[in-house]
């Protein structure tokens, strides 16, 4: 596992470590996630300490809605527990068989339009912790399934200063068809099996004009990082923790909309290909909006995407 090393410019003006430690109490790891997830994990939030019910008879640490749309769980733990990864996965049984259950939740948090928009074809894991042994990465691998895990490392430098470190990401993979079972109704005796979720919409296809060029561009985000790809109902993702890149295809008019996560206001706009869409509503996340019709037009795009990647 890489290790994050941290310098400070000392009044001699040589850099000295600054030594990472962990947080006194998993409840203020928790609190300064959640106050800024959508910022740090790129999730909405829904809820803190989420009762499972009288069979789990446990809390969900942190629900919420990812920004591809996709239901999370997330577990914290100030140290290193080789317990995380089974505690959230199980945890995800109870999602599966209570879906309609957290879709009231987002109707009341997030509003009906956002509830139309939940992706479940495969939910999301988080186990946020101080460190995760090469067994905990093993046992992490045999999660392929309906749903995506991630491990991420966390560190405070000081009072202020807090990292989070990707450190090893399952994507799984979408699940078939299958019915989800009804919620029962009054006393739960036995939770149900878990289940596959059904697939609502299939993947995004990529049109047959534009997949030369979209093979093109993928080769240039392949070669600017290391980046997860993810296949999603309207739009292709390059991530991290975060989205870095989202395509949406535009056969119509012959181009790839490629969404960057770079502040418009550090780029110079050019009329018909780079465009500021911070209040412009789009498929894909990300606030710069870059059109590519052409070998050209992806080439003059590689710095932004480089740079997109870089800062991520």
């Amino acid at each position: 596992m890489a290790d994050l090393k941290v310098f400070r410019r000392g009044t001699d003006g040589r850099d000295i470590e600054v030594r990472g430690s962990t947080v006194a109490q998993e409840k203020e790891l928790q609190q300064r996630v959640e106050g800024s997830l959508e910022e740090m994990l790129g999730v909405r939030f829904l809820a803190t300490k989420y009762p499972t019910g009288p069979w789990h008879r446990g809390e969900i640490d942190t629900l919420g809605l990812d920004e591809n749309g996709v239901p999370v769980i997330i577990e914290f733990k100030r140290g290193r527990d080789s317990g995380v990864i089974t505690q959230a996965t199980s945890y995800l049984v109870w999602l599966l068989a209570h879906r309609h259950e957290f879709e009231a939740l987002v109707r009341r948090r997030l509003g009906n339009e956002v509830v139309e928009t939940i992706d479940w074809r495969r939910p999301r894991v988080i186990c946020v912790a101080a460190e995760f042994s090469r067994h905990d990465r093993a046992a992490a691998s045999l999660h392929q399934r309906s749903h995506r895990l991630d491990l991420v490392r966390y560190r405070v430098f000081g009072p202020d200063l807090l990292t989070l470190q990707l450190v090893e990401t399952v994507p799984g993979f979408t699940a078939s068809s299958s019915p989800v079972p009804a919620e029962p109704a009054g006393e739960v005796h036995a939770e149900p099996e878990a289940v596959a979720v059904p697939v609502e919409a299939s993947q995004v296809e990529v049109p047959g004009r534009l997949q030369e060029l979209y093979g093109e561009l993928d080769e240039v985000l392949a070669a600017a990082g290391e980046l997860e790809v993810v296949l999603l109902k309207h739009y292709i993702a390059y991530r991290r923790i975060l989205n870095v890149a989202s395509v949406v295809f535009r056969p119509g008019h012959g181009a790839l909309l490629v969404y960057l996560r770079l502040g418009p206001d550090s780029v110079e706009l050019e009329e018909g290909f780079t465009r500021d869409v911070r209040n412009v509503g789009h498929l894909g996340t990300g606030d710069l909006e870059v059109r590519i019709a052409s070998s050209a037009d992806l080439e003059k795009a590689v710095p932004l995407i480089r740079r997109a990647v870089m800062e991520s």
